[in-house]
């Protein structure tokens, strides 16, 4: 792991100063690195599994596990144990303690060998599962810190659970820049906005609906956001809305947003300075990072020209090794050195735009639409606070564009949601019926759904009411 040579050497410069904070709780680089050496030391299984929740031992435990040339597989710990074992038993016996063997330094391994064993959100199938070396995620660390100017003055807050890859990521790319690196057990609001003004917190690492939730609830509860001078989102597009409550909840930050993908790492980026004017709606996500090249391909492989619809594809050092299991050979693929995971988008001028996933285009009338294009643009519109479009059966069409809002105050109208389209939206795009929603449809596991969107809608579900 590239974070264990640097870790050392801050535990030697800074032994006293504090490198990780889990709600409250303090440990310092030297406490770090001598509780990491000791779990090291103690431990002879080359493949640990964690699945553990926020806190110090985890940043302990994950250092101790990619010691040398170990290897760790971080799971969501409210996975179903089930599938937890399920996952344990397809990593094999290098799970367990291994006969002879002997605990390692804490130090960093071979830069090409596999360190990490990532795994895709959980379902209630197995994940797929890819591995990726130290020394993709070491480039990965530099172009990350280069782009969002990461310092060691910085103080990291990311609110979300550490098995996810946005905050694990955060949580090594802190150690390996010394800079101090704050977490909770679990994202409340109240306590994030504590954080912020009682510990300094200069950055912050999250997804768009927690700064949205943080923004306006801390705009309406006065919480000063002054302090903070960067905030990175990933996940999905911020829209309009989150931002402009960002801007004034925070108006000192420069908020970065980015393309990336688990299986790519880092694409493409953006980053919006204070006071800076924005596109609402607008699909574009940046240039790509530094080391990274991005073409547009089809699907033989062949480069589309600037403004034509394709596969997002890469050449980067940072990319994956591939899968350990779950390779169905669409889910990164490879065309003579460029890397997609099937994403859809475009190049214009340089800068890169997001379409969505192929697999949720809608295809109505012959023409091609993305929902997430759709979404963001509902999103721009006056009295939208939130969105979702689907492709809903049509005869006719083969598909229609149906779209789901939830008002942000009052009530809206099919005739307001139309009028505010017409300048962010082309006509084939936009929605033909229009529904009121009382929550966003999403699955068990917190994920908008839009083939649930269309099930209340045939269902005449009660959270649903049709817009005139």
């Amino acid at each position: 792991m590239p974070f264990l040579n640097n870790l050392q050497r801050w535990a030697d410069e800074r032994p006293d100063d504090t490198a990780v904070v889990v709600a409250g709780k303090r440990l310092s680089w030297a406490e770090l690195r001598d509780a990491a050496h000791a779990a090291a030391s103690r431990s002879t299984a080359p493949v640990t599994v964690l699945a553990q929740p926020n806190s110090t031992r985890f940043a302990v435990d994950f250092a101790a596990a990619v010691a040398g040339d170990r290897e760790c597989a971080v799971l969501d710990p409210t996975w179903p144990e089930a599938l937890q074992n399920e996952i344990v038993q397809r990593l094999g016996s290098g799970v367990h303690p291994v006969s002879g063997s002997t605990g390692v330094d804490l130090a960093d391994g071979d830069p090409e060998a596999s360190f990490l064993i990532g795994l895709t959100s959980g379902t209630t199938s197995v994940p797929k599962a890819f591995t990726r070396s130290r020394r993709s995620w070491q480039l990965s660390f530099d172009a990350s810190m280069e782009f969002f100017r990461l310092a060691q003055d910085d103080r990291t807050l990311a609110p979300g659970p550490l098995a996810a890859s946005l905050n694990l990521y955060a949580l090594a790319e802190c150690l390996y820049a010394g800079s101090e690196f704050h977490t909770l057990e679990s994202f409340d609001v109240g306590d994030v906005h504590a954080a912020i003004a009682h510990d300094g917190i200069t950055r912050l690492v999250l997804v768009p609906t927690m700064l949205r939730l943080l923004s306006e609830r801390g705009l309406l509860g006065c919480v000063d956001a002054s302090s903070v001078r960067t905030i990175i989102c990933a996940g999905s597009k911020l829209d309009a809305r989150t931002l402009e409550a960002a801007r004034r909840w925070a108006p000192h930050s420069t908020i970065y947003e980015y393309y990336g993908a688990s299986e790519l790492s880092f694409v493409s980026g953006a980053g919006l300075a204070a006071g800076e004017p924005f596109a609402a709606g607008s699909t574009a996500i940046g240039r790509p990072f530094p080391g990274v090249e991005v073409r547009i391909l089809d699907d033989t492989g062949a480069e589309l020209p600037d403004g034509s619809a394709g596969n997002i594809s890469v050449q980067s050092g940072m990319v994956s090794n591939g899968y350990l299991w779950g390779d169905d050979g669409q889910a990164l693929r490879c065309f003579d050195g460029w890397f997609t995971v099937g994403d859809q988008g475009y190049l214009s001028g340089g800068v890169l735009h997001i379409l969505g996933r192929r697999a949720d285009m809608i295809i109505t009338a012959g023409k091609n639409v993305y929902p997430h294009e759709v979404e963001l643009a509902l999103s721009s519109v006056p009295g939208v606070a939130s969105a979702i479009a689907a492709g809903m059966d049509d005869d006719l069409r083969g598909q229609r564009v149906v779209a789901g809002i939830i008002p942000s105050h009052g009530g809206v109208t099919a005739t307001q949601l139309k009028t505010g389209l017409e300048d962010v939206l082309a006509k084939d795009k936009r929605p033909l019926q229009y529904y009121a929603l009382e929550e966003l449809p999403v699955t068990d596991r917190g994920k908008v759904s839009r083939r649930l969107l269309l099930d209340w809608i045939a269902a005449r579900d009660s959270r649903v009411r049709h817009l005139v």
